[in-house]
C-alpha cells in the first residue's frame, strides 16, 4: 500500500488568514444575489493615479526579462527620491526592492531570526506577520495594547517584560493596521532606547506612512537617534498609490552586513516584479495633490464610519488617526460568528457587509473575540449603505447581547 507521508509541522502551523477566511460565504451571498460590501480587506477603490498606469505604454522592451536582485537603477533612485522628499536621507545600498511589502517581511524575519527565536508584536497586529513567522519557525510574542486608550503602547516595564534570551527584534506598525493608531514621538523613542538597551532589532511596518488625520504626523523609524544598525523599515507602494496588485515594496536599513544578507535571500527568488517597477518609476510623476486629496477622503470615510459605529448600541471604538482601518468591539458572543451570520443568513434589502473578525489580529488566546476590524475603502455612499445594513444585522444578531 502507499505510504501517505504527513505534512511538516510548520504546515500545520500556518494560520489562516481572518482577513480571507470568509470570503467563501462572501461568494455564496453575491451567488445569491445579494450585495456584499467588503469592509475586510485593505483593498482601496481610489483610482491608481494616471502617471503609474500611464507608464504601461511606455515600456519598449521586446520582453519582461529578469532584473537585478536588488532592483532596477530606475527605480532605487525613484525609492532614494521618495524618501528624500519624506525628508528620509537613504543611499542605494540602503534600499531593496521586494516583491510586495510581504517579501519584505519574510526576508527581514529570516535574516534577523533563527527557528524558535522570539519577535515582540504589538497586539493587535497586522495578522500576517503570524503567517511569515511560522513559515520561518519564529515565534510572536504578544503584548497587548489596550484599546481604551486607543492602541498606544503600554507602560515600558509591560513591554520589558516580554523580552527574554532569545527576543531578536521589535516589530511595529504605525499608523498601525489594524487598529488605525499613530505612534507618538515618544512611544517610538521609548522603543528605540528598549532596542539600544536590549540589543534588539526594530522592525517599522511603515507602508500607511501618509494616511494620517487630524493634524497628526508620522515618525519614521529611520529618523531615530543611534539606531542606524538596528532600524529596519519594510514599506510598499499598494496603499500609497492604490496598487496593491502590483507587487512592489522595498526594505531601507543602513546596516550593510544585514542589508548583504538580504541581498542573499533576494538572488533565491532571483529578481523583483520587472514590469511593477517600471510602473512604481512614475511615483515622483504623481503630483502632490493626489495625495492630499486622497487622504481628505479618508478623513471623510473615517469620520462617517467612527460616527455610524459610535451610535449603534454597545459598540465601543476608539478613533482611529490613520490608516484606513477601525477596531471595534461589538456586543456580540463571537464576532467570527457574527462576521459569518452577516454573510449566510443576513441581508438587508439584498445587502450586507463583509468585515475582518478580530481575534485573528492578536496572538494571545481568547483576546479579541468581540472584536472586528473594518476598513473603510469604499465611497462614501457605499459606507453609508454598509453601515446601515450592519446595524440592522447587529440589532437581528441572535448572539448579541
Amino acid at each position: 500500500m502507499p505510504t501517505t507521508r504527513k505534512l511538516s509541522s510548520r504546515a500545520a502551523d500556518l494560520p489562516a488568514s481572518p482577513i480571507r477566511r470568509l470570503a467563501p460565504f462572501a461568494v455564496k451571498a453575491r451567488a445569491a444575489g445579494r450585495k456584499v460590501y467588503g469592509l475586510n480587506i485593505g483593498q482601496p477603490d481610489i483610482p491608481t493615479p494616471p502617471e503609474i498606469l500611464g507608464r504601461l505604454k511606455t515600456y519598449s522592451d521586446p520582453n519582461i526579462p529578469y532584473g537585478p536582485s536588488q532592483g532596477t537603477p530606475e527605480f532605487l533612485e525613484t525609492l532614494q527620491s521618495y524618501y528624500g522628499s519624506c525628508g528620509l536621507k537613504v543611499g542605494i545600498e540602503d534600499l531593496f526592492v521586494t516583491t510586495g511589502g510581504s517579501e519584505a517581511i519574510l526576508f527581514v524575519l529570516g535574516v534577523i531570526a533563527d527557528p524558535g527565536d522570539e519577535v515582540l508584536v504589538f497586539e493587535p497586529y497586522y495578522t500576517n506577520y503570524s503567517g511569515f513567522a511560522a513559515l520561518l519557525g519564529v515565534v510572536p510574542v504578544p503584548v497587548t495594547t489596550p484599546a481604551e486608550k486607543g492602541y498606544h503602547l503600554p507602560d515600558r516595564a509591560v513591554i520589558e517584560s516580554k523580552i527574554g534570551d532569545r527576543t531578536r527584534a521589535i516589530m511595529l506598525c504605525s499608523p498601525n493596521n489594524p487598529t488605525g493608531t499613530v505612534y507618538t514621538d515618544r512611544e517610538m523613542e521609548l522603543l528605540a532606547d528598549i532596542c539600544r538597551k536590549h540589543d534588539l532589532f526594530l522592525v517599522a511596518d511603515e507602508v500607511y506612512r501618509e494616511f494620517t488625520y487630524d493634524g497628526l504626523t508620522h515618525r519614521s523609524a529611520l529618523t531615530l537617534p543611534g539606531m542606524d544598525e538596528r532600524t529596519i523599515v519594510v514599506d510598499s507602494l499598494s496603499k500609497r498609490i492604490s496598487v496593491c496588485g502590483l507587487r512592489i515594496g522595498n526594505v531601507v536599513c543602513r546596516n550593510k552586513e544585514l542589508m548583504a544578507a538580504i541581498l542573499k535571500a533576494g538572488q533565491a527568488r532571483l529578481c523583483p516584479p520587472t514590469l511593477g517597477q517600471h510602473l512604481g518609476a512614475g511615483l515622483m510623476d504623481v503630483p502632490a495633490s493626489y495625495m492630499t486629496e486622497v487622504i481628505s477622503e479618508y478623513e471623510g470615510r473615517r469620520d462617517l464610519v467612527f460616527d455610524a459605529l459610535s451610535a449603534m448600541a454597545g459598540v465601543s471604538l476608539e478613533k482611529p488617526e490613520g490608516a484606513f482601518y477601525v477596531c471595534a468591539r461589538f456586543p456580540v458572543d463571537d464576532a467570527d460568528r457574527f462576521a459569518q451570520y452577516m454573510l449566510e443568513e443576513f441581508h438587508h434589502n439584498g445587502e450586507t457587509v463583509m468585515m475582518a473578525p478580530a481575534e485573528g489580529f492578536y496572538a494571545t488566546p481568547g483576546q479579541g473575540r468581540e472584536e472586528a476590524r473594518i476598513a473603510y475603502v469604499l465611497n462614501r455612499n457605499d459606507l453609508t449603505a454598509a453601515m446601515q445594513a450592519l446595524a440592522v444585522g447587529l440589532s437581528s444578531y441572535p448572539g448579541r447581547f
